[in-house]
């Protein structure tokens, strides 16, 4: 947890927000805390620098806000375009700075918060379809989803942003 203040899922409800729905919104908020957070102080070389191996802290960034994006894209029941593929392929390369990248993470998880707060509960266990090969899905998979695949993302750019600091 970032600071010692008091983590999200624990300052109460959302307001207008369904309590199925809430912990993912409440997991979004915890990203971004722990995210600035753990980057705070970090060089440009030690985002993108790959310690032991391991994705970078800008992969780390880049794919949360990328996968959020992609995720939120079939929770609508769409799917992805051209665009958000070529996107992902190149989650990896070098590219910006902390401050962008922060940027790209807050408006994706925005805009997919914004739809999380639209979704009528009674479509919850609607179907949605995943991927070329159209997986099954349902709405609160998605929903779920997009709550603990950000948050292993934050994990993994925890560890690698303390080997960070002592590798460049």
């Amino acid at each position: 947890m970032a600071g010692d203040s008091v983590e999200p899922w624990l300052r109460g409800p959302l307001e207008g927000v369904h309590p199925l729905v809430a912990p993912t919104l409440h997991a979004y908020l915890q990203a971004l805390e722990d995210l600035a957070h753990w980057t705070d102080g970090l060089s440009d070389t030690q985002i993108w620098c790959r310690p032991q191996g391991l994705a970078p802290v800008g992969f780390q960034l880049r794919h949360i806000a990328g996968s959020v994006d992609r995720l939120t894209t079939y929770l609508r029941g769409e799917q992805l375009t051209s665009e958000q593929l070529e996107a992902a392929r190149g989650e990896m390369a070098p590219g910006p700075g902390r401050a962008a990248l922060l940027e790209m993470v807050t408006r994706s998880l925005q805009d997919s918060e914004r739809v999380i707060r639209s979704l009528d509960p009674a479509t919850l266990t609607d179907a949605r379809a995943v991927g070329r090969k159209q997986l099954p899905a349902t709405v609160a998979g998605l929903v779920v989803h997009l709550a603990e695949h950000t948050q292993r993302h934050v994990g993994e750019l925890i560890v690698t942003s303390k080997l960070a600091r002592g590798w460049a």
